[in-house]
């Protein structure tokens, strides 16, 4: 059993509103002292929770991934593992060197040189100058900023900030690293460089908590998921089944249905699965539950699947449909469903009397609750690489041995969820 490098108990953070949180000098806090009593109808205290009551722990070597909407308490609680933050209530309990990189260009001065901000991020974060040194021409080189590297920081982009300031933190070699959305800054490139590093990071068996907005880049790197909601953990468990909840709950009627589609679609479900996708190579069947208000005469039925960037990457459409008024079923079988692991949202169509040119239109309607495939993958390790579909391949040669022939080549991404 792996050991426990991170324990967080009854944790509560409590802010006063309308009062930025403020460090006290002495002649402050005699100030106070002196000047209570003497107050009179001062205006009533009104505090908020960003935390209350979390409860978690991490162990060795695990990816962690904290997702939720904004306010949700994500970087509050990032900034107290970091011990940045104090606690109102409760603790947590961190066994080794913390890295955290979680707002752009910590430690940074404006005035300083590239070259002199890496060696003062770097000291901030707790590496010696010797460490510094030994890493530095592999920390300009991830950051691509050696043109730059005599230049004051003030002339720097966001994203020349960005970079550097990732690359100092990757390159501490901490026990534990924290990481708050920073890659949405960067061009898609070095986000996917950083995901890259994050991943060689988890690999050596150190321990990663990552905050992003990005499903994808969760997917991608975190076993396991916390999701925050009003400052409270509302589910713990495995990536793709909490983020098809939460993506459900965040893209849910977002979707524009035309005609009376909430009354004609009832809704839908995969075989006898649910929405999980287990076996994507395997015969798969959709079952559409409908209640036209009308017989339906050479009627047509379209069904499509969208990905999370509004791609199709599937679409069917059926003729000739003939069903009486009532609750009835549409079962629409595929051979198989190759697609990547990640959420697709499903969109029908019914029309009387014709197709979708030609027909009466009863409905459109956006599904709820969306695709979630969550199958082992099998594609390319980069993603610039990568399509839409997941299909297991062999390879052999004339110099590939008989044991190695056997074996597939073409190994999944590690770090990506799946079902056992």
């Amino acid at each position: 059993m792996s050991e426990t490098v991170i324990q967080v108990e009854r944790l509560g953070k409590r802010y006063r509103v309308g009062e930025r949180e403020r460090y006290l000098a002495l002649r402050d806090v005699l100030t106070r002292v002196f000047t209570s009593p003497l107050r009179r109808n001062r205006r009533p205290v009104d505090f908020l929770w960003a935390l209350r009551n979390i409860n978690f722990n991490v162990s060795q070597g695990e990816v962690v991934g904290l997702i939720g909407r904004n306010g949700a308490g994500k970087s509050t609680l990032l900034k107290i593992l970091a011990r940045i933050t104090r606690p109102t209530e409760g603790g947590a309990d961190l066994k080794g060197r913390v890295g955290s990189l979680l707002e752009v260009g910590t430690g940074f001065h404006p005035e300083l040189t590239g070259r002199e901000n890496v060696y003062l991020s770097g000291a901030i974060l707790g590496m010696r100058k010797k460490e510094i040194a030994r890493k530095f021409d592999e920390i300009i080189s991830f950051a691509e900023t050696e043109r730059f590297l005599d230049t004051p920081l003030k002339h720097y982009s966001i994203g020349m900030q960005m970079r550097l300031a990732f690359a100092v933190a990757a390159h501490l070699e901490p026990e534990i690293l924290l990481v708050d959305e920073v890659l949405a800054v960067g061009d898609l490139k070095f986000q996917k460089k950083c995901l890259g590093k994050m991943g060689d990071v988890a690999k050596t068996g150190r321990t990663i908590i990552f905050v992003s907005h990005q499903m994808t880049q969760i997917r991608r790197l975190c076993e396991r998921v916390l999701w925050l909601d009003g400052g409270e953990i509302r589910h713990a468990g495995r990536t793709g089944e909490l983020i098809a909840a939460y993506e459900t709950e965040m893209m849910g009627g977002s979707a524009k249905n035309e005609g009376d589609a909430s009354e004609i679609f009832i809704g839908w479900q995969l075989g006898s699965c649910g929405t999980i996708l287990k076996d994507g190579l395997t015969e798969v069947t959709f079952h559409f539950a409908v209640n036209p208000p009308e017989p339906i005469r050479r009627g047509y039925f379209g069904f499509h699947i969208h990905d999370d960037a509004g791609v199709l990457v599937a679409s069917w459409g059926f003729d000739g449909l003939n069903m009486e008024s009532g609750l009835q079923q549409i079962r629409v079988t595929l051979p198989q469903l190759p697609l990547r692991p990640g959420t697709y949202s499903v969109l029908t169509s019914l029309y009387n009397g014709g197709n979708n040119r030609t027909g009466k239109m009863l409905a459109v309607w956006n599904g709820i609750p969306f695709l979630t495939v969550d199958t082992l993958p099998f594609c390319h390790p980069e993603d610039a690489w990568n399509g839409v579909l997941n299909l297991p391949a062999h390879v052999s040669c004339p110099g590939l041995n008989e044991s190695a022939h056997a074996q597939q080549i073409v190994e999944p991404i590690s770090g990506s969820s799946r079902n056992e």
